[in-house]
C-alpha cells in the first residue's frame, strides 16, 4: 500500500473551479437554491432556470447592485412592456431619475428607498418563490444584472505608468513626485 507513490499530475486547464453551491449559509438563499436546482433539472426552459441557479451561487462581487435608473432605461422599449424584470442581486434607488414607470421586479433584495418608489408608482415587487409559480419557464421576463466592472478596485487593475494603460496607481496624491518619474518625463529615461 504505497499510497505516496500515487501522484496525480494536474495539467494546465484540468482544475475546474466553479461553485456547486453558495458559500453563504443563509437558509433563505439555500431554500431558493433547492427550488431552482429542481426547476433547472426538471424543466426544458432553455437556460433561464440554469442561469438563475448559477447566479445564486455567485459571490457578492459577481452579483453587483443595479440601480432603478438602469432598469428603467432597459425597459423603455415597446417589446419590453409588461415583462417582469429579474435581478439576482440588489435593486437600489437612483435620485437622478424623477419618474419611475410602473414596473414588476423580482430581486433578492431591495433598498428601502427603491422599494417605496416602485410601490408608490404602482409597480409590484415579487420574490423568487413567486416568480417560480408565475413563470417557471421564464416566460415574459427580462434578466438584468449590474455592472461588475463598476467597482473602484477595477480601476487599479493593470500596470500604471506603461504606455496606453489607464490603470490608476495606488498613491497618496497625484503630483510630480508620486509615480511620475521614469516613463513619464524625458529627463528620466523616456517619456511614454
Amino acid at each position: 500500500k504505497q499510497w505516496y507513490q500515487r501522484r496525480v499530475a494536474i495539467t494546465a486547464g484540468d482544475r475546474k473551479v466553479h461553485r456547486k453551491e453558495p458559500k453563504s449559509q443563509n437558509i433563505y438563499l439555500r431554500l431558493l437554491v433547492k427550488l431552482y436546482r429542481f426547476l433547472a433539472r426538471r424543466t426544458d426552459a432553455g437556460q433561464f432556470n440554469k442561469v438563475i441557479l448559477k447566479r445564486l451561487f455567485m459571490s457578492r462581487q459577481n452579483r453587483p447592485a443595479i440601480s432603478l435608473a438602469r432598469i428603467v432605461r432597459q425597459m423603455k422599449g415597446k417589446h419590453q412592456a409588461g415583462k417582469t424584470v429579474v435581478v439576482v442581486g440588489t435593486v437600489t434607488d437612483d435620485k437622478r431619475i424623477f419618474e419611475v414607470p410602473k414596473l414588476k421586479i423580482c430581486a433578492l433584495r431591495f433598498t428601502e428607498a427603491a422599494r417605496s418608489r416602485i410601490i408608490k408608482n404602482g409597480g409590484t415587487i415579487i420574490t423568487f418563490e413567486q416568480l417560480a409559480v408565475e413563470s417557471p419557464l421564464g416566460q415574459n421576463t427580462v434578466l438584468l444584472q449590474g455592472r461588475r466592472l463598476a467597482r473602484e478596485a477595477n480601476r487599479h487593475f493593470g500596470a500604471p505608468g506603461l504606455p496606453n494603460t489607464h490603470a490608476k496607481p495606488f498613491v497618496r496624491c497625484k503630483s510630480r513626485n508620486h509615480e511620475m518619474a521614469r516613463g513619464r518625463r524625458k529627463s528620466r529615461a523616456y517619456k511614454a
